[in-house]
């Protein structure tokens, strides 16, 4: 029961997607190469042979020469597919450098979590994960607008990233009177200056959400007084925003604050939300390790082992940001065997000895807790590194924490 397949899916994508990006050619030798579901395998063999034909003119010679083993290592693969699979196909392959002047072939094939739009062929000295990058784009975003007549500020909520679109200050003279003027024509000039100031807040907010207004869950507006109601009820939103408003709230604020406060509102009253339930996951467990006799919180890397050894963990909260990997290694100087969790094996020494070590396995650390969960019934929940949330349990926790289904010693339930 580790919880949603999707989240460890969705990770191991993410994972893979910076593994590839952090790859470089020596030279343009890295083929990437994108399948969509409908494209006949015979046409991509022939557009690969093409491709081989016209490779074979490449100058340098150990550039022609890692290309045409790329295709050919492509072509190759390709034979065991009769049909592209429903979401498609994406094929990096080529030389990436390593230590030196040295090569190495590398090869990854990739079944997208969603379908392949459109056949690309590329070779260059990266690999282009563009195409994979947008799916990796959080589905839920919701609009945010604060604003009173002095500052309005607008944004977006993607998943439990709050990014700030704009920001602006009105130029609505305040209501107390100026001399020499009389009261009416005052009052008209701020209502004239109040008007063209909602009318640009308006405008923003409209060229801000309209491309995006078909994935735009819900919008709200927040704001002290009466402003928010008055700006929302005119003409100011286009309609099509307008429908997708689904609250409106008080507010203290109106700058960046303003959208982390409306971000809090709101999450009470849509359950639904990422942010929401990281919120409430994370309040959780801090009210745990909070009591008296330590509760049924538990954090750090050996407790949470140890309570997946012994199957007493319920909720395991794990931050995406964690980057660690299990790495086991052999002393060939003393024979000494050991593990060590960081986030690469370079410049691993034998603790016993000091000389170098053989790495024997490298093993990704959430990957790992998410197994023994499996093993253990125990529910996983990862926490994004956006969130305040997120920042806090990797902080402050080394992103691993949980909560226990009894505590220690006491007499576990039949």
């Amino acid at each position: 029961m580790a919880g949603d397949d999707s989240q460890i899916k969705r990770y191991e994508f993410k994972k893979a997607l910076h593994e590839l990006e952090d790859l470089r050619g020596r030279g343009t030798e890295l083929i990437s190469l994108y399948v969509p579901p409908g494209r006949q395998i015979s046409d991509v063999v022939q557009y690969l042979r093409e491709e081989f034909s016209t490779s074979s003119n490449i100058k340098s010679k150990s550039t022609r020469k890692n290309v045409l083993a790329a295709i050919e290592s492509i072509m190759s693969r390709l034979k065991y597919y009769k049909a592209p699979p429903e979401s498609g196909l994406v094929f990096f392959v080529g030389h990436i450098a390593t230590r030196g002047d040295q090569t190495e072939m590398y090869t990854k094939i990739i079944e997208p979590p969603e379908p392949i739009q459109t056949f690309m062929y590329k070779c260059d000295s990266v690999f282009h994960t563009e195409q994979l990058r947008v799916q990796l784009q959080e589905k839920d975003i919701y609009g945010l607008i604060v604003i009173d007549r002095k500052e309005a500020t607008i944004g977006f909520l993607n998943g439990t990233n709050i990014q700030m679109v704009a920001n602006e200050e009105s130029l609505v003279p305040s209501k107390h009177h100026q001399g020499g003027q009389s009261s009416r024509r005052y009052e008209r000039l701020i209502e004239i200056a109040a008007h063209e100031y909602f009318k640009k807040i308006g405008e923003i907010v409209n060229n801000a959400f309209m491309p995006v207004i078909r994935d735009i869950k819900a919008v709200f507006i927040g704001g002290p007084g009466s402003t928010k109601n008055f700006f929302f009820e005119r003409d100011y939103l286009r309609n099509e925003i307008k429908q997708k408003v689904k609250d409106l709230f008080d507010l203290g604020y109106t700058d960046e604050t303003g959208l982390r406060e409306l971000v809090e509102k709101a999450a009470s009253s849509v359950k639904d939300m990422k942010i929401t339930r990281e919120k409430d996951l994370m309040n959780r467990f801090m009210m745990e390790i909070k009591k008296s006799d330590g509760g049924l919180g538990v954090y750090g890397l050996q407790s949470i082992l140890q309570s997946l050894e012994n199957k007493s963990l319920d909720i395991l909260l794990l931050s995406e940001g964690i980057n660690l990997n299990k790495i086991e290694y052999t002393c060939p100087n003393c024979g000494y065997q050991s593990k060590e969790y960081r986030k690469s094996a370079d410049g691993i020494k034998c603790t016993k000895c000091g000389s170098d070590v053989n790495i024997t396995s490298k093993e990704d650390l959430i990957e790992i807790l998410y197994k023994m969960a499996e093993e253990s019934s125990t529910t996983v929940e990862l926490i994004s590194e956006e969130s305040d949330e997120g920042k806090l349990l990797i902080r402050a926790f080394g992103g691993v924490a949980g909560i226990l289904r009894y505590v220690a010693g006491a007499t576990v339930p039949h």
